[in-house]
């Protein structure tokens, strides 16, 4: 599905960031007025006991997703695609996903994160499964994510996502890979 022209020299295409839906949630493509509500989520401690990092101020989520709804890495080389995981029915926020889209829109790098108070009901798994059916609707050969050793939980969303880890590890983060190009 094509989107706004590229703005970076070279760029064969982009993806819309589209709402996507599962059993439980709505994936709803994410914009600043968001930061508000997100703030909470985000604001549990424990939440950054693998990332590193604090909880961010309203202030300083507003920032960022002002800079993340624009779509583009600020070089123009990578597509970044935002959502904000609404529970349904009623819509409350629990969390979000994100992919940043490389090489023409073949390969994503992929990250979810769920609120102390939304964890253990699932909704990082249901969230990481839709959207790697929404790239593979768009034709992501391979998509990957970096995940801490010793974090058993998002490495368990990965693989019921259906990433497998690579072997290779990244500034301290196990590399989860799934490549469709690859040989079984």
């Amino acid at each position: 599905m094509a989107g706004p022209a590229c703005p970076a020299p070279g760029c064969r295409g982009s993806m819309t960031t589209d709402p996507i839906s599962s059993a439980r949630l709505r994936l709803v493509p994410l914009t600043v007025a968001d930061a508000a509500e997100m703030a909470g989520v985000l604001s549990g401690a424990a939440l950054y006991a693998f990332t590193g990092g604090s909880p961010p101020g309203l202030d300083e989520l507003r920032s960022r997703y002002a800079r993340q709804a624009a779509g583009w890495s600020p070089d123009g080389g990578e597509e970044w695609h935002n959502w904000i995981l609404r529970r349904q029915p009623g819509g409350q926020a629990v969390g979000y996903v994100q992919a940043t889209i490389t090489g023409a829109g073949r390969r994503a790098e992929i990250a979810w994160v769920v609120g102390l108070e939304g964890q253990g009901h699932g909704y990082a798994t249901e969230a990481a499964q839709a959207l790697v059916g929404w790239l593979d609707d768009r034709g992501a050969d391979v998509i990957q994510a970096h995940i801490h050793p010793r974090h058993s939980a998002s490495a368990a969303v990965a693989r019921r996502a259906g990433l497998r880890p690579s072997g290779a590890v990244e500034e301290g983060e196990q590399l989860w890979l799934r490549d469709r190009c690859a040989a079984p």
